[in-house]
């Protein structure tokens, strides 16, 4: 799959999202780039951030959180494209889901592990 493809994918992805939630986002970018750094080669999506539960009244002044989305791990492990959509759509939603400070654990449970 063609990168302009996977990342009109990860739009898609997002624009499913309901907008009472994305009006809440903030300080947040969504990425996507082809490999993880470091040792998990396999990784679909990282949040990299300050969770909006864990902000502070002195939260300011700093870099926006990353919401991070593979290319290469999500297409290594799908077969097809609808696996790819599915995949990906999977992933946005639990990335999202860290930036509003839903854990790993929850996620899971609710389907979106």
């Amino acid at each position: 799959m063609a990168a302009r493809e996977f990342d009109t994918l990860v739009s898609e992805a997002l624009d499913t999202i309901p907008r009472e939630l994305t009006r809440l986002m903030d300080n947040v970018v969504v990425l996507v780039e082809d490999e993880p750094d470091g040792s998990e080669p396999e990784l679909l999506g990282l949040y990299e951030g300050v969770a909006l539960t864990e902000r502070t009244s002195t939260y300011g002044g700093v870099l926006p959180d990353r919401i991070t989305i593979y290319r290469g791990p999500t297409l290594r492990i799908c077969e097809t494209r609808d696996d790819v959509v599915y995949e990906v759509a999977t992933t946005v939603v639990h990335e999202v889901g860290h930036h509003f400070g839903i854990s790993d654990q929850r996620l899971h449970e609710l389907g979106w592990g």
